[in-house]
């Protein structure tokens, strides 16, 4: 038996809306800040900028800074370091070829989360003030109480 759903006008509008839209179904490496900078060396060269990731291991000598001005954009969004250098339109069209993914720009995994409650004891005040007193006076009070007996037992036996 073949069923029919029923075609509402909201469905008609999302239609429209993606009629008009390109759909694009590239796929693209995604990589996080922390793994990107790990590419730190001369044999292994990854820089990110506008948040896409560029490996320009290959490219290190070729480039007119020298090969220390790419090995400095490591590690960080190298994006106002590019732009402040004032590249030309063929160095951007250069960089297509050593594009190999994009940022992670989700935030990263939290390991574990852990949730502390509030103690609803309504003495916890007196605790607290309990603790202070007991961190703060027991060793001016056991000098204290020490000094007297060592000054009672001096004075004992002097008589």
């Amino acid at each position: 038996m073949l069923q029919t759903k029923k075609i509402t006008p909201d469905f008609i509008l999302w239609l429209r809306r993606e009629k008009g839209r390109e759909m694009s179904t590239t796929i693209t490496n995604l990589y996080s800040m922390q793994e990107a900078s790990q590419h730190n060396t001369k044999e292994d060269c990854w820089i990110v900028i506008d948040g896409k990731v560029y490996d320009v291991t290959q490219y290190l000598d070729d480039h007119p800074g020298g090969d220390d001005v790419l090995l400095s954009a490591t590690g960080k969004d190298s994006t106002e370091d590019f732009e402040d250098a004032g590249h030309s339109k063929d160095a951007r069209e250069l960089m297509k070829q050593y594009a190999i993914g994009e940022l992670d720009a989700s935030p990263p995994a939290i390991a574990e989360l852990e949730i502390f409650t509030k103690e609803e004891e309504p003495s916890s005040l007196t605790h607290k003030l309990m603790d202070i007193t007991a961190q703060y006076w027991t060793y001016p009070a056991a000098a204290l109480g020490v000094s007297v007996v060592v000054a009672a037992l001096f004075y004992a036996r002097k008589k």
